[in-house]
């Protein structure tokens, strides 16, 4: 099993990344501000314009380290990796498989059953955890929708149709999220999902840690063989991760919406954690940024009993188990691809 390693989020934005013999040195204005060796991370997020010297680059590809950069307001710039040293075969099969809505079609259906299960515990819990507080008849609505969808998708017969049902899914889901939204009401609302830019702060955080989610998903997808950039779901577009965009929608509700309305209801971010731009857009600051990533990194750490592999794993290592199910699947040795389903 692959160890839990750490994530570098470097989020100053005057911050340049150097290297020092085996280490990643992190300065700013030319002051030396962290050191990390490079065999402790599995990948480095910079939020900044300055960038890195190639000799760190060299050693972050040298090592397995994936180095992805962000602008300061965490828009996904660029993603640095080596060569690939993976197994051709595996690829070789994952794309017969794509080209073939026949065979693509069955692995993008458990992706977004996956997505739609974990959608539905995510308004139970609410329900459970805060019946009298919340609006019950609207969750529970959005819950038997959502359920009745479940049925809609095994009856899909291409994916067009599938991307439609998946479309509205989504819409029922976050029509009813801001009923799960508890404290400072003022401020954190969900009136409707947008995004590029986010519109609100809730809109921001959710938005952040997909970008975040998308990292760790593609760096899981790479470490197994696969190619993140040919999906079975999501049409290919140049630049576009299809793939990890894929695996992501299950994990979505799970790692990022529970995480970030946990961040609210219990007053860990507030209204001076974000920044209003002039064009309308709200975006995390650099202390609400650095506020996020440590309750990120701290909830990667928990442990969880995986209802497929019946082990205890740290929830970091969600996007690395579901991407080997999903080499597995590619490679014959399972039946199908079993997504994640949040307890």
């Amino acid at each position: 099993m692959r160890k839990l390693l750490n994530t570098l989020y470097v989020v100053t934005p005057e911050s340049y990344l150097g290297r020092e013999g085996e280490n990643v040195v992190v300065s700013v204005r030319d002051t030396e501000k962290a050191r990390v060796p490079v065999h402790n991370l599995e990948g480095i997020v910079c939020f900044g314009y300055y960038g890195a010297s190639p000799e760190v680059l060299r050693l972050c590809t040298e090592n397995g380290v994936g180095l992805s950069f962000m602008t300061p307001t965490g828009r996904f710039l660029a993603r640095v990796q080596g060569r690939f040293r993976g197994n051709v075969l595996l690829r070789r099969e994952q794309y017969r498989m794509a080209d073939d809505e026949g065979r693509s079609l069955p692995i993008a259906r458990s992706f977004i059953t996956g997505k739609v299960v974990n959608c539905m515990t995510v308004l139970r819990r609410g329900i459970r955890d805060h019946d009298g507080a919340v609006d019950c008849a609207g969750l529970r609505s959005a819950d038997r929708w959502l359920a009745g969808a479940l049925e809609a998708i095994g009856e899909c017969t291409d994916l067009g149709a599938l991307r439609g049902v998946e479309g509205t899914c989504a819409k029922c889901y976050f029509g009813a999220f801001d009923d799960l939204i508890l404290q400072q009401k003022e401020v954190f609302f969900l009136r409707d999902r947008n995004r590029r830019p986010p519109l609100d702060p809730m809109n921001a955080m959710l938005s952040f840690f997909y970008t975040l989610l998308a990292h760790d998903v593609e760096s899981a997808l790479e470490s197994v063989g696969l190619d993140p950039y040919v999906g079975f779901f999501h049409t290919d577009r140049p630049g576009r991760p299809s793939l990890a965009l894929d695996l992501m929608e299950e994990l979505r509700p799970y790692l990022a919406d529970r995480l970030a309305l946990s961040l609210v209801n219990l007053r860990q971010v507030n209204a001076r954690d974000f920044a209003l731009k002039e064009n309308g857009s709200v975006l995390l600051n650099e202390k609400g940024r650095k506020e996020v990533l440590g309750a990120w990194q701290k909830r990667k750490r928990e442990e969880i009993m995986h209802p497929y592999l019946r082990e205890k794993i740290p929830i970091g290592l969600l996007p690395y188990v579901q991407a080997l199910l999903l080499a597995r699947f590619v490679r014959g040795d399972l039946d199908g691809y079993p997504p994640y389903f949040m307890n």
